[in-house]
C-alpha cells in the first residue's frame, strides 16, 4: 500500500480521559484539537462533560484546522461520513454530544442552554473552503424532500427551525465563487482553478460503502480529495485538508470485514492520490487512525490464502473459522451450543458478517495504539510512542501556525560587527500544506492498514 511507504512511523495512545477504550469524538479531538477529553464530547477539553450543555461555555478548544485559516491557509474536510459526523466535526464544532446533528437532536435543556448543533456550527465557526461527504438532510427544514430519493421519508431534512444551511451557506459566500453539488455531473463541472468555496454533500447521511456506491451518482475518495487539493492549493500561503475514509470503521461495526476492508484500500488510493497533487518537500503528509477495533488476525493461514478466507485447521469443535474474526459483534451465533458451519459458506463475499465472541449489535471499537504515518518536512518528529493529542501540535510546529510560533521567526547570530550590522530576521514556514489523511482500522493489520 501506499502509505507503506512512508519513512517516518509512530504509535498514538488512544484512551480518553474517562474511558480506556475511546470513540471517534474523543479522539478527533485529541489529534484534531491537541487535547484528550471525554467519551462522545467534541472540541471540548475533559472538563465537558458528555450530553451536558452547561459544561461547554469556557471548555472549547480549537482544532489545527482552525489555527490554519488563522494563519491565513485555506481549508478542507472531505469524508465518506456525514461531514456533521464525528471526525469531521471536531475540526470546526464545539459539542457537548456528538449526536446533536441538527437542533432537532438537541434535547430541551440544551436549547435552553443555549447550545447549538453541529450543522449550524459548520457554518457558524470557521471559514472552511471545502467541505465534501454526506450528511444533507441535516441541512434543511424537516420534510424537505432529498433530491435524489424523493420519496424517502428518513431521507428528508431534519430540522425543526425551518433553516436552510445550504441556501445559507451560499447567501454567506456571495461576491466569491461558491458551488454547491449533491451528484457526480455537478462535482465534475466545478471547475478547481476558478473555484473559491465548494460543498459537496453526496447522500442525507453517511455516503454508500464503495463495493455499494454509485459511479453514475458519487464519485469515489480519489475524485473528492483530488477536487479538494486542486482548489486549496491555489492558496500561495498553503492549506490544511483532512480527508477521512470513514465508513472503514462502520464496516468494522456491522462485522463486514469485506467492507472495512475495500474502504481501507480506497482510502489508500486517496493517500496516492494526495502525495501526486503536492510537493513532498513542502507538504507534511500525515496518515493515522483515531482507534482501532476488536478485529483479530488468527489461525495459521498459508501464504497467499485470502485474508478473506478460512483458517485451514478446525477448531476443537471439528468447524472452519475465518482469519479474521471479531471480539464481540453481531457475528455472535452460537445455536444448540454449536457455531455455525461456514464450510460452504462464501466468507469473501462483502455481505458476510464474521463470527464474534461475544454478541453485540453492533461491534465495539479497539483499545490499541495505532499507527502514525508520516512524509514530509518536520515528519521526524511523529516518530516514537506519543499520546494521540501531540498530533497536532507536530503538525503546527512543523507548519509554523498556531498559538506558539517562536520558533518560526529568528535572528542569526552575528560573527562579527559588521555581520551584526547586516544582520536581519529570517522568516521560515516549513510544510505550507498539511495534508491529514484519516481512518478507523484495526492494529492488528498493521503491516498493511493503518
Amino acid at each position: 500500500m501506499t502509505m507503506d511507504t512512508f519513512p517516518y512511523v509512530g504509535l498514538a495512545k488512544v484512551y480518553t480521559v474517562d474511558f480506556q477504550i475511546p470513540d471517534s469524538a474523543a479522539t478527533a479531538t485529541a489529534y484534531l484539537c491537541g487535547v484528550k477529553t471525554n467519551l462522545n464530547v467534541l472540541g471540548l477539553s475533559a472538563a465537558g462533560r458528555n450530553g451536558v450543555c452547561r459544561t461547554q461555555k469556557g471548555n472549547e478548544v480549537t482544532s489545527i484546522l482552525k489555527w490554519a485559516k488563522d494563519a491565513g491557509k485555506s481549508v478542507g474536510i472531505v469524508t465518506t461520513t456525514r461531514v456533521q459526523h464525528a471526525t469531521p466535526a471536531a475540526s470546526y464544532a464545539h459539542s457537548a454530544s456528538r449526536k446533536w446533528y441538527s437542533d432537532s437532536d438537541l434535547p430541551p435543556g440544551a436549547k435552553l442552554g443555549g447550545c447549538t448543533d453541529i450543522a449550524s456550527q459548520l457554518l457558524n465557526n470557521t471559514d472552511i473552503d471545502v467541505i465534501i461527504g454526506g450528511g444533507r438532510k441535516y441541512m434543511t427544514p424537516k420534510g424537505t424532500r432529498d433530491p435524489e430519493y424523493p420519496s424517502d421519508l428518513g431521507a428528508q431534512g431534519q430540522r425543526s427551525d425551518e433553516r436552510n444551511l445550504i441556501n445559507e451557506w451560499l447567501k454567506m459566500k456571495e461576491g466569491k465563487v461558491a458551488r454547491y453539488v449533491w451528484n457526480r455531473t455537478d462535482f465534475d463541472a466545478v471547475d478547481p482553478e476558478t473555484t473559491d468555496y465548494l460543498m459537496a454533500l453526496f447522500e442525507p447521511g453517511d455516503l454508500r460503502f464503495e463495493l455499494e456506491r454509485d459511479p453514475a451518482l458519487d464519485p469515489p475518495l480519489t475524485e473528492t480529495t483530488e477536487k479538494a487539493i486542486r482548489i486549496l492549493r491555489r492558496n500561495p500561503n498553503g492549506f490544511f485538508l483532512l480527508v477521512e475514509g470513514g465508513r472503514i470503521d462502520q464496516g468494522h461495526h456491522a462485522s463486514r470485514a469485506s467492507m472495512a476492508l475495500h474502504e481501507a484500500v480506497a482510502l489508500d488510493n486517496a493517500v496516492a492520490k494526495g502525495l501526486e497533487l503536492t510537493n513532498e518537500e513542502e507538504t507534511l503528509t500525515l496518515v493515522t487512525a483515531d482507534h482501532s477495533h476488536a478485529l483479530s488476525f488468527n489461525g495459521y493461514p498459508f501464504r497467499g490464502n485470502s485474508i478473506l478466507g478460512k483458517s485451514p485447521l478446525y477448531g476443537t469443535d471439528m468447524l472452519p473459522y475465518t482469519t479474521l474474526m471479531y471480539g464481540n459483534g453481531p457475528g455472535h451465533k452460537i445455536i444448540n451450543n454449536k457455531r455455525p458451519d461456514i464450510r460452504k459458506v462464501d466468507t469473501k463475499s462483502k455481505d458476510y458478517v464474521q463470527q464474534a465472541a461475544a454478541p453485540l449489535e453492533s461491534e465495539t471499537h479497539g483499545g490499541e495504539d495505532v499507527a502514525v504515518l508520516s512524509r514530509g518536512p518536520m515528519a521526524h518528529l511523529l516518530q516514537g510512542v506519543h499520546e494521540q493529542s501531540y498530533l497536532p501540535h507536530a503538525m503546527a510546529y512543523a507548519a509554523c501556525i498556531g498559538p506558539d510560533t517562536r520558533h518560526c521567526t529568528h535572528t542569526p547570530p552575528p560573527h562579527n560587527a559588521a555581520a551584526a550590522r547586516a544582520a536581519h530576521t529570517h522568516t521560515h514556514t516549513l510544510g505550507p500544506a498539511l495534508l491529514t489523511l484519516l481512518s478507523v482500522i484495526t492494529v492488528a493489520t498493521l503491516n498493511t492498514l493503518h
